[in-house]
């Protein structure tokens, strides 16, 4: 199907397929998305695409966006969409799949993706407009894009790190399901961090203890930066360590720079950047470390974070502590720390699940994908309480 293609849809509904966001107004995206998730806003997509993070100058990142239309072309639903050449940046992983289809003699790529690129958030992603029908019109973009795979040519389609509540209705209708697992702080009305702390059993608090004064101790003075205070220098810093840590883990950088210029510049009042200076040289701009945080409506997301040298528990003091002790501060609800990381729940991050949906279009891998799943979701959640029951941090009834 050819970029900006038209379909019909259920009633007097038009749906779309658009390869730039900019060809959705700003106000009519958001509209959709609303305000609690950051990541699937029109500023944060646009800015990908313009920062040419994602888009045709990229690597392997083509969007291909959902938009469904009234009869008087109100946007009413909407998806971010991406024809995917490779499986990098997604964190829902299937390259196994991938490598057994290519070896039975399939092609795998390009499948087909709804998802917000490099970004392991958990959030909406089936898009709809309030007070419409909501189960209708994400059923009509599942189906717009399934067909658009079997135009284009395309094995799947991937939804990874929906809401719940899409993860069941695309179960509903013959998806693929998969659980994941992430590990995530609940703010249970703590009034300060001393208060957590209170929550938690003696053993672990006096560890946690033990790292902030080290960490405190290691000639690191960490200050939050937020809105009108980012300028360009914070900028060129944080992108230093982001490109060294990109360097270490996967041998590029999939954000580009720009793409933080305007992150700061079009949601500099949801990112929360901590940056760490030597002590002595505060104000000189002599950096060491960075951590990136996104503000949604009542839930931080840790998102990245790099540093220049090692300080001992730098990393836990500057990417989990100050993220509590900011979401305490502002009354926030949670705090997403990201990806992987099961050295998070003695920091008092536990187990949460995470979900994804597929669609394949080759019956046999279809049916072996499925099979596989079944096994591994009762898997995961096992995992989940077994993690929970063991190792949690917070005190039991009795403890001290």
């Amino acid at each position: 199907m050819p970029d900006d293609a038209t379909q019909p849809a259920p009633g007097s509904l038009t749906a779309r397929i658009v390869a730039r966001i900019d060809d959705i107004a700003a106000a009519e995206w958001d509209a959709c998305a609303g305000p609690d998730n950051p990541f699937v806003s029109h500023a944060f997509l646009s800015a990908l695409e313009e920062s040419g993070s994602v888009g045709p100058q990229s690597t392997g990142w083509l969007p291909q966006h959902v938009a469904i239309n009234d009869s008087d072309g109100r946007l009413l639903a909407c998806a971010p969409a991406y024809i995917k050449l490779h499986s990098y940046g997604e964190y829902v992983f299937d390259h196994g799949w991938a490598d057994a289809f290519e070896r039975a003699g399939g092609r795998y790529y390009p499948k087909l993706q709804i998802c917000v690129p490099f970004t392991p958030a958990p959030g909406p992603r089936l898009l709809v407009r309030p007070g419409e029908d909501v189960a209708g019109l994400r059923q009509a973009m599942i189906a717009t894009l399934t067909e658009f795979c079997e135009q284009a040519g395309l094995s799947s389609l991937h939804i990874t790190f929906p809401s719940e509540a899409e993860y069941e209705l695309a179960g509903d209708i013959g998806l693929i399901q998969r659980i994941g697992q992430q590990f995530h702080w609940h703010n249970d009305g703590y009034a300060s961090f001393e208060d957590f702390l209170a929550a938690l059993n003696s053993r672990k608090r006096k560890q946690i203890r033990k790292e902030r004064r080290e960490a405190q101790a290691g000639g690191v003075t960490l200050r939050a930066y937020s809105g009108a205070e980012l300028k360009p220098e914070h900028w060129d810093a944080f992108y230093r360590f982001y490109e060294n840590t990109s360097d270490r883990k996967w041998g590029s950088a999939y954000l580009t720079r720009d793409f933080f210029q305007l992150l700061g510049e079009r949601m500099g009042d949801r990112v929360v950047l901590f940056l760490g200076e030597e002590e002595g040289h505060e104000g000189t701009g002599a950096y060491v470390c960075g951590a990136l945080n996104l503000a949604g409506t009542d839930t931080l997301y840790g998102r990245n974070w790099g540093c220049e040298e090692h300080v001992k528990f730098l990393h836990f003091e500057a990417c989990y502590y100050r993220a509590i002790d900011w979401a305490i501060e502002y009354g926030f609800k949670r705090v997403e720390a990201g990806a992987q990381g099961p050295h998070k729940i003695q920091r008092g991050y536990l187990p949460t699940p995470t979900y994804s949906a597929h669609w394949i279009a080759h019956p046999g891998l279809r049916d072996a994908v499925d099979k596989a799943m079944r096994r591994e979701r009762p898997a995961v959640l096992a995992e989940i309480d077994a993690l929970t029951a063991e190792y949690s941090p917070y005190r039991q009834e009795g403890e001290g």
